[in-house]
Formats: structure tokens, sequence, C-alpha cells
């Protein structure tokens, strides 16, 4: 029992983005009105699981072989993070009534009416001991949407304003935006396009390190225009929403595809801060026209809201902005915000309530999301 004589329930949120930087792991409680955050970890892959995600992510040879092997060893860490992580609270695992494991994104293709999360729902219940949920995007799908974003219905339940119009953006390796105007009973949500993917590419292949660590790379670049509007050019940009993109959309190769078609070949430097603009551009035209003229504030969640340089390019290319933080703003850490929405969509499938917003994924109706394995 807790200080108030409630009952806790306790549900583990486990997300892998499509920055694929490392696994966040949230234990949080839902015995309230509002999720209270009980524990939460960070967990790094091992250094030769990243090359392997990464080439899943595009066309290639022995595909299914690579991705079986792959999915134990998701679920292997995934374990490993779950135990460290009910250690440090002090919990048992008997008293989580589930995990709600999004696994890692390797294919998403929602036209053609799939998106693949590596990750044994299985395993992980037979590792740890605790009831599992996963397989979040498939009964969306099966119901005419994206799968994706899953999170704005999470949003809407916990950051929504009764008087504000507020517009939560999650900055991972593809970027999302929720718009919870508390004049419309649905909420829009939808990708924009790249976040980190791209820039984080772009380190990792010039200056050999995972992430340009508070933009100091960056800083040193001027933004190139000619290169910015072509970027700028991509169909995907255009598409009225719902719509959905991945790592296999905004891939290295398409952005190697542009740079052949501008002259000089921009400096490295130069390279990374024009797509660092271009995160904030495709980010800001999307937020100001789902405003729709209104102004409105907007908080960032994800690893895009420890980039200052992003932050403060978001800040100049939202117009209708009147106020931008990221969500601690709003008592959540902005590294944990989309774990607790997958421990949240574990805690929806229990109860069996939907877990989907139609008006964000294009679904033709609401649906129970989730797949079960019990422990």
């Amino acid at each position: 029992m807790d200080s108030s004589g409630k009952g806790k329930e306790l549900y583990i949120g486990i997300m892998s983005g499509t920055s694929m930087d490392g696994v966040d792991l949230v234990l949080a409680d839902f015995s309230g009105d509002l999720p209270k955050v009980v524990a939460a970890l960070g967990e790094p892959w091992p250094g030769d699981m990243l090359p392997i995600m990464h080439r899943l992510c595009a066309p290639g040879a022995d595909e299914l072989d690579t991705a079986g092997g792959l999915a134990v060893r998701i679920s292997q860490v995934f374990a490993g993070g779950v135990t460290r992580l009910l250690n440090q609270a002090g919990i048992a695992p008997e008293e989580v009534t589930a995990i709600g494991s999004h696994g890692q994104t390797v294919r998403h293709r929602p036209g053609a009416g799939f998106s693949v999360q590596l990750g044994s729902g299985a395993l992980l219940a037979e590792l740890t001991g605790i009831d599992v949920i996963c397989d979040f995007r498939a009964a969306d799908l099966a119901a005419g949407g994206q799968g994706a974003p899953l999170v704005p219905a999470f949003h809407s339940a916990v950051f929504r304003d009764p008087a504000k119009l507020r517009i939560i953006i999650n900055i991972g390796g593809i970027a999302n935006i929720s718009v919870l105007d508390h004049a419309l009973p649905e909420v829009p949500g939808f990708d924009t396009g790249p976040g980190n993917t791209l820039m984080d590419h772009t380190v990792r292949r010039i200056w050999n390190e995972p992430w340009d660590r508070d933009a100091l790379h960056a800083r040193q670049g001027q933004i190139r225009q000619d290169l910015l509007s072509r970027l700028l050019e991509h169909p995907y940009l255009a598409l009225p929403f719902p719509k959905s993109t991945g790592r296999e959309t905004f891939s290295p190769a398409w952005l190697e595809e542009v740079l052949a078609t501008v002259s000089p070949a921009p400096a490295p430097e130069d390279l990374l801060r024009t797509l660092c603009a271009f995160t904030a551009e495709t980010i800001g035209r999307a937020a100001d026209q789902t405003a729709g003229g209104q102004e409105y504030e907007a908080y960032v969640c994800g690893g895009g809201a420890h980039n200052p340089l992003l932050m403060e390019e978001l800040g100049r290319t939202m117009q209708g902005c009147v106020r931008l933080a990221d969500t601690w703003a709003l008592g959540a850490d902005p590294d944990y915000v989309e774990a607790l929405a997958f421990a949240w969509l574990a805690m929806r499938f229990t109860r069996r309530l939907p877990g989907n917003l139609p008006s964000a994924t294009g679904a033709r109706r609401e649906r129970i999301l989730g797949c079960l394995y019990p422990r």
C-alpha cells in the first residue's frame, strides 16, 4: 500500500525509438488519475548491435536470420534493464502488473500494411517473470491506420490543458507532434519528418561520435540555403495527415542523393547545421499549420530536447509559439515520456480500453492495442 492507503498499480514501459541510441525503461504507478513515475533508467545498446539494427532498416541479404537473432538479443537487453530497474526501485517482479514493450522498429511500411518491431514478448516474459504486452501497432494497421504515431493518445491523457492550445513535440530519430486543442475533441498527431536520424548519421560518419553533444559541431557551420531548399522538397512533407514515416524514408541513401544535386559540396559543419535547420523547419511548419493561426505553447520531449541549437531553431521557425520548453515544465522527464507512454498503453490493454487515436493514425475506429504474453 502507498502512503494514501491506496494500492499501487505498477507497469513498466520499455522504449527503443528510431534514434536507436539506447533503451529507456520506466516503472510507473497508475493507481491515481495521472501516472506517477517510480523509477526510470536508460540502457545503452551493446556496441556490436547498433550496426546490425541500422543495416536492417534497409533491404539486404539474409534479413530473416539476422532479424531473428537480433530479436533474441534485444529481448535479453530489455530483460537486463527490467532487472536493474526493479532493483533500483526495490520492487519485486510479482508486484508489476505488466510490461509494455514497444520493441525496436527496423521497418515501417504502413502503405503495405505492416510495421516491424523486433523483440520477443514470450522470451521477455520468461526472463523477467512478468506479463508482457507488445505488438502495439498491429491492430491499428489492421483497422486501416498507419500504426503510428501512438503517443498522441497518451499526450492527450496527461498533458491536455482545458484552457490552452498545446503542441507536444517528440524528437527521436523521427519527429512527431500531438496537437492538444482544448476546443476540439480530436487530437491531430503525425510524424513531421526527420528528427535526429540524419544528424546522428552525419556525426557518426564524419566524427565517429554517437551524436553532436551540445551542438558543438553544428554551431561551427552555416546553413546552406540551397541544400535546405532541396531537402524541403521531399514529397512526404507535402502529404496531408494522418501520416507516418521512418528511417527507411529519410535515409542516408536519400541524403546522399540530395547532396549530389548541390555544388559545391557542403563542409561537414555546414551539412550538420543545415540538417538541424531542416528538422526544425519541418516541425515548425507542421506546428503552425495544425494550430491554424492560433497561438500555442510547445513542449519538447525525446533526445532532441537536449540539442540546444535545435531548440533555438524551433523557437525561430514556430511563428505561433508563445512558449517553448521541454516537458519538464509539465512535470515529465523528456527522456522518458515515450517509455511512460508504453507503460500507459499496457495499462490500457489490461483494462481493455482503446489505445489509439484515429485522428492521429487514420484508423477506421479505436482499437485495443497489444498482444499478451503471460509470464
